[in-house]
């Protein structure tokens, strides 16, 4: 069992998870449908989306900030922040260029959120 907040709304609805007998995720406490979803998604394989920034070589600022164009998997954020801080895109570098493609292996692209 697990309480959470949710957040997939402004709500912020406190979440009770767990499983029954025949290994069914349930969600109780949620005051939307949004609020299963999120309960079932944290409990059993939490995401997250990443924001950062990365080194620019040869523009006019020395960082770009970025995010993942998707969640990736919680457990991968070590590894996702590793690719992040190897990064170093060759200015110009524009908003949503794909900075590292498959970042960590998640299979989601790192993109830049600003110009550099």
């Amino acid at each position: 069992m697990a309480e959470m907040t949710c957040i997939a709304c402004p709500l912020g609805c406190r979440l009770t998870v767990q499983t029954d007998e025949a290994g069914e995720v349930l969600v109780s406490g949620n005051g939307c449908a949004h609020g299963i979803t999120y309960g079932v998604q944290e409990f059993t394989r939490p995401m997250r989306q990443v924001t950062s920034t990365v080194r620019v070589l040869g523009g006019p600022r020395p960082l770009c900030a970025v995010k993942t164009r998707d969640a990736v998997p919680k457990d991968k954020i070590p590894e996702v922040l590793a690719a992040i801080q190897r990064a170093r895109p060759v200015s110009p570098v524009w908003v949503g260029q794909v900075i590292v493609a498959d970042i960590a292996g998640t299979g989601v692209d790192l993109v830049a959120t600003a110009e550099a």
